[in-house]
């Protein structure tokens, strides 16, 4: 099955990530099981797993991987 690319977003200053497929918003994540649930709901990822949603090829992980949830303390310069 051909899934539609999936993009969760650079970490925000309270350390969630957005996630988007395409120019829809399907969620904010703060964790990589938020991710998985995100993608469940959206009817995306209801086979995938966090192993499988960490090594995916349809997912952009931008402004780094699946195990990057910093929050607020751990920003440069705050």
């Amino acid at each position: 099955m051909d899934y539609p690319s999936i993009v969760v977003h650079t970490p925000g200053l309270d350390g969630s990530r957005r996630v988007t497929m395409g120019d829809e918003t399907l969620g904010v994540a703060y964790h990589l099981d938020d991710v998985v649930e995100i993608l469940r709901r959206a009817d995306v990822g209801h086979d995938l797993d966090a192993i499988e949603v960490e090594e995916s090829d349809i997912i952009d992980w931008q402004g780094g991987g699946p195990d990057e949830w910093p929050g607020l303390s751990e920003h440069p310069g705050e």
